[in-house]
């Protein structure tokens, strides 16, 4: 079967958690602020607060920036559903913006024209998420965050090692959440990071998610128990070794699907905008004239593994009724009834990829066939 994720874990990884498990300190120390700052300097920002998975990294983010009841978030409707819950679990409002047609990114044309026509006081921050292993466009993003006093998030839980001219997706704005996984660019079996390009915000940050302590037992806020333990981060440590060589595996095999399947007339290939280097987290196309079910059964059938990512518009989750406020969402909803991702994780071999593009070129054929 070619599968949609593979995690790696070598033999470094394991000697890493050995050697935690002897030491007897498995909880969090040591190991965890020792892999807070190597991800740090990594991407580049000042200080980082590991956490135990990406959902509390991102709840960590709200509320070291202070984000609470009656605030509004503006948000992309297209991705995992934890994102805009993070900012329901802080009593606030998701505000969706719609997404671009080929990035499937927040588009930042959309953004501006309904901040100029819906802004309130109540707005107080961007939520943007970098998409299959796709930065966002941050250079207008920042710009249209300044003119209206906005902070900006980045979820980065797909994004690890994604740049743009140069620059890490997670360096751009206040905070930034990065989620291991097991099928993310990296992992740490669960994890999460949130970064913080003020040290200040990170040691609220690291307060919150240690039960607001200021020492064992005096708490000034008003934390949870979100520690990552020693474990995970021995894991983390060695993994970050591994990720450019991670990516580069990925972009290959992206490669190969781009060169392959370039003049397949059903199929929307992903697009890379100049200046931005993709880390693929996901291969995702957009069928046209195919019925996806059908595509996904025949691909089984021949043992290849795909998934859908995601099949529905956050708007159209029936827990986000009277939660949330948009305005037109029409790419949103369309690309969630087209798209398909298809196995692009490092531990492919260039044979198994080409086997993917031959069964997907030969689908296609099928599906012409039938409609002449």
């Amino acid at each position: 079967m070619i599968g949609m994720a593979k995690p790696f874990v070598g033999q470094e990884e394991i000697d890493a958690v050995v050697n935690v498990m002897k030491s007897g300190m498995l909880a969090s120390g040591a190991v965890v602020t020792e892999f807070e700052q190597a991800f740090s300097d990594y991407i580049g920002t000042a200080a980082g607060v590991a956490s135990c998975n990406g959902t509390t990294a991102l709840h960590i983010a709200l509320s070291a920036l202070d984000i609470g009841e009656g605030d509004k978030v503006l948000t992309t409707p297209f991705t995992f559903i934890a994102s805009s819950n993070s900012i329901l679990f802080n009593r606030a409002t998701p505000v969706f913006i719609d997404i671009d047609e080929d990035t499937y990114l927040m588009d930042p044309v959309k953004l501006e024209a309904y901040l100029e026509t819906h802004y309130t006081p109540e707005m107080k921050a961007l939520l943007v998420v970098h998409l299959f292993g796709l930065a966002c466009d941050m250079e207008a993003i920042m710009a249209i965050a300044k003119r209206y006093n906005l902070a900006v998030i980045e979820d980065c839980a797909q994004s690890h090692g994604a740049l743009i001219n140069g620059k890490k997706a997670g360096s751009f704005g206040d905070a930034a959440c990065f989620s291991f996984y097991p099928t993310k660019n990296m992992t740490t079996g669960e994890g999460g990071m949130t970064l913080f390009n003020d040290a200040s915000k990170a040691d609220l940050g690291r307060k919150i998610a240690n039960h607001g302590r200021v020492d064992q037992y005096r708490h000034d806020v008003l934390g949870f128990n979100y520690r990552m333990t020693n474990i995970a981060a021995a894991i983390g440590l060695q993994q970050l070794k591994r990720l450019d060589g991670f990516n580069d595996l990925r972009i290959r095999n992206a490669g190969i699907y781009a060169e392959e399947l370039s003049g397949v007339a059903e199929i929307q290939l992903p697009f890379v905008p100049e200046g931005y280097k993709h880390v693929f987290h996901q291969f995702t196309i957009a069928l046209k004239n195919i019925d996806r079910t059908a595509f996904q059964a025949f691909l089984k059938e021949h043992g290849i593994g795909s998934a859908v990512v995601y099949p529905f518009s956050m708007h159209d989750q029936p827990v986000y009724k009277d939660r949330c406020e948009y305005d037109s969402l029409e790419v949103a909803s369309s690309k969630a009834k087209v798209v398909l991702s298809l196995p692009v994780h490092p531990g492919l071999t260039e044979q198994e990829v080409l086997t993917v593009c031959e069964r997907v070129k030969e689908f296609c054929v099928q599906q012409k066939e039938a409609r002449s």
